[in-house]
């Protein structure tokens, strides 16, 4: 695990990671990564037909996500530049998971598994937890198009997947710190001392753990 600082957070769509992933930055003076999301050419099909088009949308979403990480690895903490990213490549795993069939998703877990090797990993995981209703007023608030025909059940059972996927996450990488965050009850957003709360645990994670910030 580097010691340049790299934290990225996690939760299912709607959560808020990239909101609260600004707000990291600015505080922090970081390097933002944002995810390309709808810059996916095959995005507005999926979400109309998930079966036919899971394939092509996750090995999109894979391959940028690779290039991005792999990128910021390269231009930044390896300058010992401070990133805060609002995904990292887990996601893919995770979504794939929960979309493909089993024929696909063999063949995109060996890709995963050869892309991922370099990547960085993280040295701060930040996990936001939400409810159903919680999701789905920041979804229609952000309104994105392509997002208004997701289905309820899929975003339920994504929220499942993601609470499974971070019980194992300590497994994966045992020495990473995870900040839960209750997203139906702290909303970073709009209260500056809830947001400060969040700032306030990753300051100790920082001091305790990383050196020369």
């Amino acid at each position: 695990m580097n010691n340049v600082p790299f934290i990225a957070i996690e939760g299912p769509i709607g959560a808020g990671k990239t909101s609260l992933a600004k707000k990291i930055a600015c505080y922090f003076n970081f390097y933002l990564l944002k995810e390309i999301v709808e810059q996916n050419p095959f995005l507005d099909n999926f979400y109309n037909n998930i079966d036919e088009w899971g394939f092509q949308t996750e090995m999109f979403f894979l391959c940028s996500r690779y290039k991005q990480l792999e990128d910021i690895k390269v231009k930044y903490l390896q300058h010992n530049k401070p990133v805060v990213s609002d995904y990292h490549i887990d996601k893919s795993i995770i979504f794939a998971r929960r979309t493909l069939n089993e024929n696909n998703l063999e063949k995109f877990e060996q890709i995963h598994r050869i892309l991922s090797r370099d990547v960085a990993v993280p040295n701060v995981i930040i996990y936001i937890q939400a409810s159903l209703d919680t999701l789905q007023k920041r979804i229609n608030h952000r309104g994105r198009d392509i997002e208004q025909n997701i289905e309820p059940e899929y975003l339920t059972h994504l929220s499942k997947d993601y609470n499974r996927y971070m019980d194992n996450v300590k497994q994966l990488y045992p020495n990473v710190p995870i900040i839960k965050v209750n997203g139906d009850e702290i909303n970073f957003v709009a209260y500056q001392r809830d947001l400060m709360m969040i700032i306030e645990e990753i300051k100790d994670i920082l001091d305790n753990n990383l050196m020369n910030l």
